[in-house]
């Protein structure tokens, strides 16, 4: 048996599977094992992502706003085009624009990096919403996604990956005052 533990080679005999069918499913198996983690390990921390509300509580009609702080791994790059976008929960007491941002929507700095058009990510990300009138008094989590395709400048690949963030806000019943 080759690259096969002895209790699935058991089971595969006592099947009445093929010694050579046996064989080749486990290379086939041993393979997958190691495409699956290798991919894992490409993506883990190539992009970290610090989010924050301001302000931390919040009234109803009160305007806050999101920032995300996005932090490289040296040597990466995020391109801008296939589109960088941000995706929010919002959940029902805080209201965005839209439920997803692309760059180009948030106006995000670009630079050229090794001949390829990058997002320039060392600004915080800024995004505004408004408390719903309808909210409720309590502590909430927001949560998001950001999806994008990260350039290792060493190894010269790409990789489609996304990172989620999420953050905490409370709210309170009173409405904000208008001045």
């Amino acid at each position: 048996m080759f690259l096969t533990s002895w209790p699935a080679a058991f089971r595969l005999k006592k099947m009445n599977i093929p010694e050579r069918t046996r064989r080749h499913s486990s290379k086939i198996g041993f393979g997958a094992l190691l495409l699956a983690a290798a991919v894992p390990l490409a993506a883990q921390d190539m992009v970290k992502v610090e989010a924050s509300i301001s302000p931390l509580r919040l009234a109803r009609g009160q305007e806050g706003k999101v920032v995300l702080k996005v932090s490289l791994k040296k040597g990466i790059a995020v391109s801008a085009l296939p589109a960088f976008t941000i995706e929010i929960d919002g959940g029902e007491n805080l209201v965005f624009a839209k439920t997803f941002f692309t760059g180009s929507d948030l106006a995000l700095a670009r630079i050229e990096v090794d001949g390829r058009d990058c997002l320039d990510l060392k600004a915080p990300i800024e995004i505004t919403f408004k408390v719903g009138p309808k909210a409720r008094r309590g502590v909430y989590i927001l949560r998001g996604r950001i999806k994008y395709f990260a350039f290792d400048l060493a190894e010269g690949v790409c990789l489609k990956s996304s990172a989620k963030f999420s953050t905490s806000y409370s709210t309170w019943a009173v409405s904000a005052r208008r001045e």
